[in-house]
């Protein structure tokens, strides 16, 4: 069965947690060289790869003296600016010695918020394709904030995967994959080893749990899993401590656990609309408007909106909500916070008389539109 459902990768994103190349100590070399080697491996198979790693912060914060994960963003961008040369030579040895070659791509989520930065790095990516070298792409932790922080390389692996138009997602975690219960404290936990759809089931079987080394834990792999199947992508989250976990996967092992792609997926735009893109601000629609939007698939004109909330600029991207505040959509809005002010409420044919000039009659246009009810973004 495994092979049926892997039959037509031939582009795969590969995240590698800090968990399966560090220890509290730091970054374990030898992990990394065994991973390395079985992605070189891959690459002989005829395979495109690009791995979304992380471990600098880990691979740093020994020449700082910190012990366990550093507690301040200052630290944390020290260790990371000096763990990521180290991390990406370590790739670049063994890389190098398989007769392969390497490239570091450091990213912010401001970075995949700009289209046009965006398209760049897109096309950054697909030229190192192009000519036999392989992306290792990280959150670029020596400059970022938290405003523009992806929050965890799950979720960067998610979006990269739609970025590229990967065919498969591989999670290397230092679990086996998502059990029906916690392992460690029933012993009799299932591995489950195909989900359908991401649920909230689903999700709650996830726990919260985060590691010491890293960000995320089960649960941000299934966010990322939901995420990636929304852009068409399977997503097969695995335990990367293990001895040849990649060998096995496209082998046709029943390995971890793989999660389907959704029948119908969200376009590359709308994908980027609802993952890539940060909302900015707000906008309360009334009963009307939302069932236009809603039921209608209709855009969002100006009479429909009954307030605002944040800042916000032409091209910018919004929560769409009702009137008690709750988000059914996220668009990107053709005027600004002061022009929106001036015109919500009222009718198209008013516009220009209002601003003295219009961009077009709706303040989101459905192409610029993607429903988010129920926390499951439409698919069209």
């Amino acid at each position: 069965m495994r092979n049926a459902l892997l039959s037509h990768v031939k582009r795969v994103v590969i995240k590698i947690g800090s968990g399966v190349i560090s220890t509290l100590k730091g970054l374990e070399e030898e992990q990394v060289a065994a991973i390395s080697r079985d992605v070189c491996e891959l690459l002989d198979r005829g395979l495109e790869v690009i791995l979304v790693s992380s471990g600098a912060v880990a691979a740093g914060k020994g020449q700082l003296g910190v012990n366990g994960r550093p507690q301040t963003i200052p630290q944390k961008q020290a260790a990371a600016a000096i763990g990521q040369t180290r991390i990406i030579r370590e790739y670049k040895e063994v890389f190098t010695a398989k007769g392969h070659n390497v490239a570091q791509v450091l990213l912010t989520r401001d970075d995949l918020s700009n289209r046009r930065r965006y398209l760049n790095a897109r096309n950054t990516m697909m030229t190192l394709l192009e000519y036999k070298v392989t992306p290792v792409v990280n959150e670029n932790d020596t400059v970022v904030v938290e405003e523009i922080r992806f929050g965890d390389n799950d979720n960067l692996s998610a979006l990269v995967a739609s970025l590229v138009e990967a065919d498969l997602l591989i999670i290397l975690s230092d679990v086996d994959g998502l059990y029906d219960s916690n392992p460690a404290e029933n012993p009799q936990a299932e591995l489950i080893p195909v989900v359908e759809r991401v649920t909230a089931r689903i999700e709650a079987m996830g726990g919260g749990s985060s590691g010491v080394l890293g960000t995320g834990g089960m649960v941000t792999k299934l966010k990322a899993a939901k995420r990636a199947a929304l852009s068409g992508v399977g997503t097969l989250i695995v335990n990367g401590r293990k001895p040849h976990t990649l060998q096995q996967v496209f082998d046709g092992e029943e390995v971890g656990t793989y999660f389907l792609p959704a029948q119908s997926k969200l376009t590359a735009k709308k994908h980027w609309i609802a993952f890539s893109k940060k909302p900015r601000g707000k906008l309360l629609i009334d009963e009307g408007g939302q069932r236009a939007l809603v039921k209608g698939g209709k855009s969002l004109l100006p009479s429909g909106i009954c307030g605002v909330d944040g800042g916000f600029e032409r091209g910018d991207a919004v929560r769409l909500c009702d009137r008690d505040g709750k988000e059914f959509a996220r668009g990107v809005v053709a005027y600004s916070l002061a022009e929106t002010l001036q015109i919500m409420g009222k009718q198209c044919s008013e516009i220009e008389k209002i601003l003295g000039y219009k961009y077009r009659d709706e303040v989101v246009y459905r192409d610029d539109l993607v429903l988010t009810i129920d926390g499951d973004e439409e698919v069209e």
